[in-house]
């Protein structure tokens, strides 16, 4: 898939089986998968370099989805990326307006299947390819 080759994809989540199923989809498609399982790691990742996609678990050691998404908003209104999937096991509707107002443009509860995570992540990198 032409949409994914040669991708930059963040995958920040401390679920073990979670970051290998995610790789494991989404390498097929010829993206670049680096991993973190800690919000501050995270940040630092995504100051140092911006991925071309950022999917992100809401609830992580060390710093919380949202409070990567505080703390990179600056970024995201400068250049624009990394979108953003954030996936959850949390399933109070809350917390999606929230992540929604932080900007949020996918949000996926856990479990989901791996094929509605692919088409998000699809479309979000070829929008960001189109502008």
């Amino acid at each position: 898939m032409a949409d994914f080759e040669g991708k930059d994809i963040l995958l920040v989540d401390d679920d073990r089986d979670i970051v290998t199923a995610i790789k494991a989809a989404l390498e097929d498609f010829g993206s670049e998968i680096r991993t973190t399982d800690n919000g501050n790691t995270a940040v630092e990742m995504i100051i140092e370099n911006p991925p071309d996609l950022l999917i992100l678990d809401q609830m992580l050691p060390g710093r919380s989805g949202f409070l990567v998404l505080e703390k990179i908003s600056g970024i995201r209104k400068e250049t624009g990326k990394p979108p953003v999937i954030m996936i959850t096991a949390n399933p109070g509707a809350r917390h999606k307006v929230y992540a929604e107002t932080l900007g949020v443009d996918v949000y996926i509860n856990k479990p989901f299947r791996m094929e509605k995570l692919v088409t998000a992540a699809r479309k979000l990198l070829s929008e960001k390819a189109q502008e």
